[in-house]
């Protein structure tokens, strides 16, 4: 599928439809979900996810929270054309959303790369906001795939077939769960495969997700980690094979004021996996700010 998600096509069973709508901020028309009142949580995907790995997430917490779960640019439904994908400029990007939406956060959440560009918003406007990072992808890889990694992802996203091939490949029937579980280690429900069916066999957002891998610098954003002082619980997986378990100690032991827990026989989708465990921790860890 070459051309974008459409909201009136395959948004039309989306989890938390009720919730969705687009707000424009910039450059961006997001697509954002938002439920609840009280004091607003933000929870920030991964690289290739999209609102929908909150589905089963956000319900519980907007009991009592005002949640807000955006498709990050370039994923999903939000539409970016002119933002550069670098992490600084994805974070900018997001304090512009919460601005229009005349809001600020009382805590973040990020899975994965949603927990890099959280500690980024941090860093930018020196908040005094908790955040907890699911399977946090917050340093480079070691050895020369910190330089191998960026580079090659940097070549997919120049060649406009890659996408395209990508997203065909992962259309043949059952590739979707199987490249999931290779690449991740979990088992999630039927309502999340399907949704990343959707997104993997669309070359727009492949695109949008290689574009994210392509200009991000994490060795810069590694020496920023002791500026941020603000509260932050790592949550990592033992069974991951995304991220490496090393490269999150690191950054815990990096930063000024944080914690990880290791959670056992999980892989790089646990907030997915467990949801009941994500959410409370989530609200643990916003008790304790």
């Amino acid at each position: 599928m070459s051309r974008r998600l459409d909201w009136s096509r395959e948004g039309r069973n989306w989890p938390n439809r009720e919730a969705s709508r687009f707000v424009d901020a910039g450059s961006i028309r997001w697509h954002i979900q938002q439920m609840g009142s009280g004091p607003a949580i933000l929870l920030l995907h991964g690289t290739g996810a999209s609102s929908h790995s909150w589905r089963d997430i956000m319900p519980a917490l907007a009991d009592d929270l005002c949640v807000i779960a955006p498709d990050l640019p370039g994923h999903a439904f939000t539409r970016s054309s002119q933002i550069h994908m670098s992490l600084p400029a994805m974070a900018k990007a997001l304090w512009g959303l919460l601005d229009e939406l005349g809001t600020s956060p009382a805590m973040i959440a990020g899975h994965s790369a949603g927990a890099a560009i959280a500690l980024q918003m941090l860093h930018e406007r020196e908040a005094a906001i908790p955040m907890i990072g699911f399977s946090p992808a917050l340093a480079p890889f070691p050895g020369l795939g910190a330089q191998a990694f960026p580079l090659m992802a940097k070549l997919l996203f120049v060649n406009p077939l890659v996408p395209r091939l990508f997203s065909g490949f992962v259309r043949l029937s059952g590739e979707t769960q199987r490249f999931l579980m290779r690449s991740t280690n979990s088992r999630i429900d039927a309502a999340g495969l399907r949704c990343y069916e959707m997104l993997l066999t669309n070359s727009a957002h492949c695109k949008g997700a290689l574009a994210m891998m392509a200009n991000w610098n994490l060795e810069e954003f590694e020496r920023r980690l002791p500026d941020i002082a603000n509260p932050v619980l790592l949550v990592h997986s033992d069974k991951d094979p995304a991220v490496p378990l090393a490269s999150v100690r690191r950054a815990s032991e990096r930063l000024a004021n944080a914690r990880l827990e290791i959670l056992p026989n999980l892989g790089h989708l646990a907030h997915e996996e467990r949801p009941e465990m994500a959410i409370a921790m989530i609200r643990s860890a916003h008790a304790e700010a």
